[in-house]
Protein backbone atom coordinates (compact mmCIF):
# COMPACT_ATOMS: atom_id res chain seq x y z
CA UNK A 1 0.00 0.00 0.00
CA UNK A 2 1.01 3.28 -0.79
CA UNK A 3 0.80 6.55 1.29
CA UNK A 4 -1.60 9.55 -0.65
CA UNK A 5 -1.71 13.31 0.15
CA UNK A 6 -4.68 15.63 -0.71
CA UNK A 7 -4.02 19.35 -0.54
CA UNK A 8 -6.79 21.57 -2.84
CA UNK A 9 -10.43 22.52 -2.90
CA UNK A 10 -13.50 20.23 -2.08
CA UNK A 11 -16.81 19.86 -4.04
CA UNK A 12 -19.87 19.08 -3.05
CA UNK A 13 -22.46 18.36 -5.78
CA UNK A 14 -20.39 20.69 -7.86
CA UNK A 15 -19.69 23.48 -5.23
CA UNK A 16 -17.32 24.34 -4.04
CA UNK A 17 -17.61 24.22 0.21
CA UNK A 18 -14.00 24.22 0.94
CA UNK A 19 -10.92 26.02 -1.05
CA UNK A 20 -7.84 24.28 0.78
CA UNK A 21 -8.31 21.25 2.72
CA UNK A 22 -5.58 19.20 3.95
CA UNK A 23 -5.76 14.75 4.09
CA UNK A 24 -3.63 11.61 3.76
CA UNK A 25 -4.73 7.94 3.53
CA UNK A 26 -3.06 4.65 2.44
CA UNK A 27 -4.58 2.43 0.06
CA UNK A 28 -3.60 0.43 -2.96
CA UNK A 29 -4.63 2.63 -5.89
CA UNK A 30 -5.34 6.59 -6.55
CA UNK A 31 -9.08 5.65 -6.97
CA UNK A 32 -8.99 4.00 -3.54
CA UNK A 33 -7.58 6.79 -1.52
CA UNK A 34 -9.73 9.11 -3.30
CA UNK A 35 -12.43 7.12 -1.73
CA UNK A 36 -11.26 6.78 1.40
CA UNK A 37 -10.18 10.73 0.88
CA UNK A 38 -13.83 11.77 0.33
CA UNK A 39 -15.25 9.73 3.45
CA UNK A 40 -13.25 11.21 6.25
CA UNK A 41 -14.11 14.58 4.34
CA UNK A 42 -17.85 13.59 5.01
CA UNK A 43 -17.25 12.16 8.50
CA UNK A 44 -15.29 15.52 9.57
CA UNK A 45 -17.80 17.38 8.23
CA UNK A 46 -20.91 16.10 9.41
CA UNK A 47 -22.21 14.89 6.10
CA UNK A 48 -24.16 11.51 5.39
CA UNK A 49 -23.15 8.74 3.18
CA UNK A 50 -24.86 9.77 -0.13
CA UNK A 51 -23.42 12.71 -0.46
CA UNK A 52 -21.18 13.59 -3.34
CA UNK A 53 -18.23 14.94 -2.60
CA UNK A 54 -15.30 15.06 -5.61
CA UNK A 55 -11.69 15.76 -4.70
CA UNK A 56 -10.29 17.48 -8.27
CA UNK A 57 -6.99 18.58 -6.83
CA UNK A 58 -3.90 16.19 -7.03
CA UNK A 59 -2.48 13.61 -5.09
CA UNK A 60 0.41 12.72 -3.98
CA UNK A 61 2.09 9.51 -3.85
CA UNK A 62 4.25 9.07 -0.91
CA UNK A 63 6.73 6.25 -1.59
Amino acid sequence: MNKYLYDGPVMEFDCCVQNNWKGETMAVSETKARSNLSYQWKKRNNRIAGTKITLPGKLRKIV
